[in-house]
């Protein structure tokens, strides 16, 4: 008798089977090597990684779903944090002249980047130098992958949400075998990949065991951290799963540690940074943003939050971007029903300038459009509210970053060989 536990699409439901370590392994290269050999390789990419400049003084940074690049961003700020020192760092951070002049001096170098998003790339090409070579091409049909030290990117997961006997025997996770692809094909020292907090729980915990078993067996030791961005320093309520890889042989000398929330209530943390702290200058200046009705769904629940806290997570929509703290606090009529007290000035969504804020972006981040004038302004609006959404906040990446780029910068500092030689010309 079919039961809820074993109707199709209830997969996660399913324990994931005990496999070996070398069991999982054959699994995964036998599903590479069926991607692998549907693949043609270009001259076009070719011609484009004999472009990539890579650096033997510097850790070479690729970022796989790069999006606008808060993640590469945060990461490139933790180099130079570590270089220069996290004070003249952060001060230069603010001001897009002094950081552009000194952004050099970072340890981490981005060398090549991947996405499809045209807002996005064109976003990244605004406020990244130059010498990034940006891919704008379906990850799975990218032949080859530049050789790196640091492998960055947030895989989409459209299959997690049912764990079936292998995750990379799910036709869905397409994008994911391709991240460990790349993986397994340049196999960076250390690698960094972001995703939402229901990849914990998906599947009774399966999933995620499932994912790490995958990054494990194409040679990383590989510890999943949850963390809350508001614990450090982002004004924003926002939980996400990162997974650090650290490479076998590197595993040997470096840890890395448990993130330890650097804001909070605790003895020796700094206060957590509110919405007052991050837009109140903003308040009559917002700038646009999205306008229009809001949804039965909407109004669902309480989508205001207090000058003295921290933002909603913000969504990658405008039309479900959180309500600016001014004006009265939305009132709670029942269970799914929230009402807006006051009139439309009071209850207006957070501006395109503010929720760049509650990211952690710089104010001088400058965000495409896509230039389409023919749309609407909300149409446009939306593609930039999406591009801030899906990014990983730069304050956020940096924490995670920091530790790496600290024992980068020593070793090199001491003379540690930490650093693969090399220089790739062409395709491997």
């Amino acid at each position: 008798m079919e039961t809820e536990q074993t109707r199709r699409g209830r997969g996660k439901f399913k324990p994931a089977p005990n496999l070996s370590d070398k069991e999982v392994k054959e699994i995964l290269l036998s599903k590479i090597a069926e991607e692998n050999s549907l693949l043609i390789e270009s001259e076009n990419d070719e011609e484009l990684l004999k472009q990539i400049d890579y650096r033997n003084d510097k850790f070479n940074l690729v970022g796989l779903f790069s999006g606008c690049g808060g993640l590469d961003l945060g990461f490139e700020l933790a180099g130079l944090s570590a270089a220069i020192g996290e004070e003249d760092a952060l001060k230069a951070f603010k001001d897009k002249e002094l950081y552009n002049k000194i952004r050099h001096k970072s340890i981490f170098h981005t060398i090549y980047t991947n996405d499809l998003f045209k807002e996005a790339n064109e976003t990244y090409k605004k406020n990244f130098p130059d010498h990034v070579i940006q891919h704008k091409k379906d990850i799975r049909k990218v032949a080859q992958f530049p050789l790196c030290d640091i492998m960055l990117g947030g895989f989409p997961c459209p299959g997690f949400s049912e764990a079936g006997p292998r995750l990379v025997d799910d036709e869905r996770n397409f994008l994911y075998i391709h991240f460990i692809r790349a993986l397994l094909q340049t196999k960076p020292k250390f690698f960094i990949a972001e995703n939402v907090k229901g990849m914990m729980t998906l599947g009774k915990g399966e999933v995620i065991k499932q994912i790490v078993e995958d990054f494990q067996s194409a040679g990383y030791k590989v510890t999943p951290y949850l963390v809350n961005s508001r614990d450090y320093g982002v004004p924003q309520l926002r939980e996400r799963v990162f997974l650090i890889g650290v490479r076998e042989d590197i595993s040997k000398e470096f840890v890395y540690p448990k993130p330890v929330p650097s804001h909070g209530i605790e003895e020796g943390q700094k206060p957590f940074v509110t919405l007052k702290d991050a837009i109140g200058d903003l308040e009559n200046n917002p700038g646009p943003y999205y306008t229009g009705s809001y949804s039965t769904i909407y109004l669902s629940r309480n989508r205001k939050k207090k000058w003295d806290e921290q933002s909603f997570t913000i969504q990658a929509s405008g039309r479900q971007a959180p309500l600016h703290p001014s004006g009265p606090p939305m009132e709670k009529e029942h269970a799914n029903k929230w009402n807006l007290i006051g009139g439309e000035e009071q209850n207006r969504r957070l501006s395109v300038s503010e929720i760049k804020r509650i990211q952690t972006f710089p104010d001088w981040f400058e965000f495409s459009d896509g230039g389409n004038l023919s749309a609407s302004v909300n149409s446009r609006l939306d593609k930039m509210y999406k591009q801030i959404g899906n990014a990983v906040p730069v304050t956020l990446a940096k924490a995670i970053a920091q530790p790496i780029a600290n024992y980068v910068y020593n070793s090199m500092k001491s003379g540690q060989e930490v650093k693969d030689k090399y220089i790739q010309t062409s395709l491997i």
